[in-house]
């Protein structure tokens, strides 16, 4: 039996600066089925040699690719320094990367809905079976499916997880108060062919009930959070759930505010919910708008189109709800005068207070499985697999566009250290754009200049930690 603390080692590397869900909810299933894992996140914690040696089952959480690469690191450290340890990496890009995983780095590899497969791993180790088949959970020599089933659910363990003052805050106006984090459902309806949800979930959605999802709310906010993101891939995909559920937050904490991810079609479509959302308290929606170009989004298969996010911020405009829009900057269907004209809508809506500066950056990221690779002219455009770093290389068919991601990149990553606005960054980049790909950005100029770029709003609410992936 794994019941000696520590036997059992959860590590997160990132979760784009929230408290890790991923660690806290296996916490409480491990712990009430009689086990002692402990948790580490090292974006906030030291990972120690001796913790590492005292781990029989070392489980590493990569919801994302970032935690990806940081999570592979770890698992170097574990094998150098305990040889004898089982890895097992459990998460999205855990199964769209299981074939390198277990060649390079892992015993084992869960994706889809985790929790019930880790423990049943977990009960099999401690049984003294180490070549166990479990249902969800992948090794060498078994080719188990990811579970994509509705599990029973517990409150999320987070009383030994660092508290939420080490993560990200949110800032509104001179007020900055701490944000916590949680889940309504998992999966997501649609299948957007560049999204990581699409090759692993194809389109199911599963709700958390509503009673642990306040449990979770409720535990956070003893602790100190006054704002609460919900990471649902998008927070209408079950809008009477999501809806039951901030009704019920505002009514016990009206003074906790929220932001949510929601589809640019949930918001047109459910256009009516949002005065309410803005009563209940919602501070900003985040929104992947990914590109304006027609030709990018039919190929990213996302929905919309340029007219759509136009009215999508009217709608929420009007009813006193910020957007913060998201971006793939570079694809190789964006041309030049594609991503200038993004610039100049931000300008024209005046949105460049609404966007972080690393959504200019962005680069198409097409890890294995990705729906991306079904595409009928992928082989006009994709390149080799690169395993070590979980994506396929791309090269734009104009060398400027790779050129101008790396020089747009460089010049954001220098300018946030050395904490320009905004509206400083902004112009630089649209600068730049014109000095390298010979497109003139007309932005339309009203209000006060600020950083030589006009503006009329405020800073608008959001999050400490920038928006990535």
């Amino acid at each position: 039996m794994m019941d000696v603390p520590g036997e059992i080692l959860l590590v997160s590397c990132y979760e784009l600066g929230h408290q890790p869900l991923t660690l806290a909810s296996p916490l409480a299933l491990l712990r009430a089925d009689g086990f002692a894992p402990v948790s580490v996140d090292t974006s906030v914690s030291e990972l120690t040699d001796e913790v590492i040696r005292a781990a029989r089952l070392v489980a590493i959480s990569v919801p994302m690719h970032t935690a990806l690469r940081l999570g592979a690191r770890v698992a170097e450290r574990v094998r150098a320094a305990h040889p004898s340890a089982h890895i097992c990496f459990y998460g999205l890009y855990a199964s769209l990367n299981a074939d390198y995983l277990l060649r390079e780095h892992a015993d084992f590899v869960i994706g889809g809905e985790y929790e019930a497969a880790l423990l049943g791993l977990a009960r099999a180790l401690a049984s003294g079976d180490v070549s166990p088949s479990v249902p969800g959970v992948r090794t060498r020599a078994v080719d188990a499916p990811p579970v994509l089933a509705r599990l029973p659910f517990v409150q999320p363990e987070r009383a030994s997880l660092p508290t939420a003052k080490s993560y990200a805050h949110l800032v509104r106006g001179d007020e900055v108060v701490p944000a916590g984090y949680v889940e309504a459902s998992r999966g997501c309806l649609h299948t957007c062919r560049h999204c990581p949800i699409t090759p692993v979930y194809g389109g199911r959605f599963f709700i958390v009930p509503r009673g642990v999802v306040l449990a979770d709310i409720r535990a956070q906010v003893a602790a100190g959070v006054r704002h609460i993101t919900f990471g649902d891939p998008d927070f209408l995909n079950g809008p009477g759930h999501s809806l039951a559920i901030v009704r019920a937050l505002h009514a016990e904490f009206p003074d906790v505010t929220f932001d949510a991810t929601i589809k640019i079609e949930h918001i047109l479509e459910r256009r009516d919910v949002f005065p309410e959302l803005a009563a209940l308290g919602c501070a900003f929606v985040v929104s992947a708008v990914e590109s304006l170009s027609a030709e990018v989004l039919r190929h990213l298969k996302k929905g919309h189109t340029r007219a759509d996010v136009a009215e999508a911020l009217t709608i929420l405009d009007d009813a006193g709800i910020p957007m913060r829009p998201t971006f793939v900057a570079f694809t190789p269907w964006t041309t030049a005068r594609a991503y200038v004209d993004v610039l100049d809508f931000i300008a024209e809506h005046d949105l460049i207070e609404h966007v972080d500066p690393v959504q200019y950056t962005i680069r198409l990221l097409v890890p294995p499985g990705s729906a991306l690779l079904e595409e009928a002219d992928a082989t006009t455009w994709l390149g080799p697999l690169d395993e070590p770093n979980f994506t396929y290389q791309w090269a734009h068919p104009d060398p400027r566009m790779d050129d101008m991601q790396r020089a747009v990149a460089a010049l954001v990553e220098r300018e946030t250290v050395a904490q320009r606005d905004n509206a400083s960054i902004f112009a630089a980049i649209r600068a730049l754009a014109e000095e390298m790909l010979g497109v003139p950005a007309s932005a339309r100029t009203w209000g006060t200049q600020r950083g030589g770029v006009a503006t009329k709003r405020r800073p608008v609410p959001h999050l400490t930690e920038a928006w990535f992936c």
